[in-house]
C-alpha cells in the first residue's frame, strides 16, 4: 500500500485541467481528405494522478497515429499509445523500479496483457467557452471527442484543444482530467485508506504533432 500511495499521485488536488465529458462509445469519424502521420519522437502524452501529499507526473509515447484533414480542418484521427513506454519524471531508483513497476502491473495498466491503448476521434467541433469557464489551454479552438480504450474498457471523452493546421503539419494541445475508474482502474480508490487514498481523477496533457 505504501508503494501504491505514491503512484497515481499528487497533493490533495489534481493539477488544473479542463473537465473532460465522458460518455458511452460513439461512432468513429471516417478518415477523409489528407492524412498526416504523427511524429512519435516529439509527441507526448503526460499524466499526473492525485493522492495525498504526493505528485509524480509521468509520460507515455505514441507508437503510431494518423490525423485526417479536409479543407484545412481536422476531421478524423486514430492514435495508438505504447503503454510500455511509460516513464516517471522522478529519476530516483524507488520511482523507476517499484512505482513504475506497479503502474505497469494489473493494478493499473496491466501492460503485459494490454500493451497499447487507443484513441479514435468521433467528432471535431468549434470550441465555445461556457460563461466563466474558459479552457485552461491557451488558444483552445476545437472540442475533440473520441473513443479512449484503456485495458478492456472504451469510453468516449470530449475536451477542448488548441489545434493548428498548415500545409505540412498539424499540432494539437490539450489539458484535461478524467476519472480512471471509468476504465476499470479502481485500485486505492477508497477514502477509508486515509493518507494512502489515491484519487480517481487523473490529469492528462497532450502535445501532439503530425506531419504530411
Amino acid at each position: 500500500m505504501l508503494i501504491a500511495a505514491g503512484l497515481f499521485t499528487a497533493c490533495n488536488n489534481t493539477p488544473k485541467g479542463d473537465e473532460a465529458a465522458t460518455t458511452e462509445t460513439q461512432e468513429v469519424a471516417a478518415a477523409t481528405g489528407n492524412d498526416f502521420t504523427t511524429d512519435n519522437a516529439t509527441s507526448v502524452i503526460g499524466f499526473t494522478g492525485n493522492g495525498v501529499g504526493k505528485n509524480h507526473p509521468g509520460t507515455l509515447k505514441l507508437s503510431e497515429g494518423k490525423i485526417s484533414v479536409t479543407d484545412g480542418k481536422v476531421t478524423a484521427g486514430s492514435f495508438t499509445i505504447d503503454i510500455k513506454s511509460l516513464g516517471l519524471d522522478e529519476k530516483e531508483e524507488m520511482f523507476q523500479t517499484k512505482l513504475k513497476g506497479h503502474l505497469l502491473s494489473p493494478d493499473f495498466f496491466d501492460a503485459e496483457k494490454f500493451g497499447t491503448a487507443k484513441f479514435e476521434i468521433s467528432s471535431v467541433e468549434p470550441y465555445t467557452a461556457a460563461a466563466g469557464a474558459a479552457s485552461v489551454v491557451e488558444g483552445a479552438n476545437y472540442t475533440i471527442s473520441g473513443n479512449l480504450t484503456l485495458k478492456d474498457s472504451t469510453k468516449n471523452v470530449s475536451f477542448p484543444a488548441a489545434v493548428t493546421v498548415s500545409e505540412t503539419e498539424v499540432t494539437a494541445k490539450a489539458n484535461f482530467n478524467i476519472d480512471r475508474t471509468q476504465w476499470g482502474m479502481s485500485y486505492g480508490n477508497d477514502k477509508s485508506l486515509k493518507d494512502k487514498f489515491i484519487s480517481p481523477e487523473v490529469n492528462i496533457s497532450l502535445n501532439i504533432k503530425a506531419i504530411k
